[in-house]
């Protein structure tokens, strides 16, 4: 099976499940061991159907996680590309969508396990915490926007024994201004710019909250897929030490 992966966090769950090497075309932005071979079709929100047209995928995987994937998503139907759009917005969604990848590209053992392995590992990072503490995860500096309510990033948490500090506010994400994150409370403050070349947390220090700052790369916490164990084990030691813990 000839595959097409348009957005970092699907490639990184081909590359997990062994099949990187089956990828004919990706976007400009998956990084995954393997891809070597294939013909970069562009950033994920621009994509050249025609040339991934020409690549002659027997199917291509897209994920709605990726803000404006909408219009690719309808550009990809209207070329009569077979088309998986993936859509999560928590842990148990990203688990399904392992599952739901393997079982599309002929491997369902496989992604199986791949799921089962990762929802352990997340387990065994949890701890009780006498108050779990305020996390505030920020995907962009300027505007600020953060993960809210409807995001991977609150279950996450979650599991770890924290909680998102924006989890009464609707949506995936939302700009916010510094009074609405000092309202927040949060006692972390996780610096994962989306498409940044390099982390600043002296950025989000500067502010004067007087949070702690861990830096998490997009990588480890802005893709739903395998690679968040990273970033939970990053948080996860932040948390650790927090006069709260």
């Amino acid at each position: 099976m000839r595959l097409a992966s348009l957005t970092a966090s699907n490639s990184d769950i081909l590359a997990a499940l062994g099949v990187a090497g089956r990828v004919v075309a990706v976007d400009g932005h998956s990084d995954a061991p393997g891809l070597e071979g294939a013909v970069r079709v562009g950033p994920d929100l621009n994509i050249d159907v025609g040339a991934l047209r020409s690549a002659r995928p027997d199917l291509v995987l897209a994920s709605l996680s990726v803000p404006g994937m909408e219009r690719v998503v309808d550009g990809l139907r209207a070329a009569g590309l077979p088309t998986l759009v993936l859509d999560p917005v928590s842990v148990e969604g990203t688990l399904r969508d392992i599952r739901e990848i393997g079982a599309a590209v002929g491997l369902p053992e496989r992604g199986e396990a791949l799921a089962a392995r990762l929802e352990a590992d997340l387990r065994a990072l949890a701890r009780p915490f006498p108050r779990p503490p305020r996390v505030l995860v920020e995907w962009w500096p300027r505007p600020i926007i953060a993960a809210t309510r409807d995001s991977w990033v609150t279950g996450l948490l979650g599991t770890l024994g924290a909680v998102n500090a924006l989890a009464g506010r609707p949506g995936r994400s939302s700009p916010l201004t510094l009074e609405e994150v000092r309202a927040a409370r949060p006692d972390l403050i996780v610096c994962s710019w989306c498409g940044a070349r390099r982390l600043r947390p002296e950025v989000i220090e500067a502010r004067g909250l007087g949070v702690p700052v861990v830096c998490v790369p997009e990588s480890g916490l802005g893709r739903p897929g395998p690679r968040l164990i990273e970033g939970a084990r990053a948080i996860a030691a932040a948390l650790a030490g927090l006069p709260v813990a």
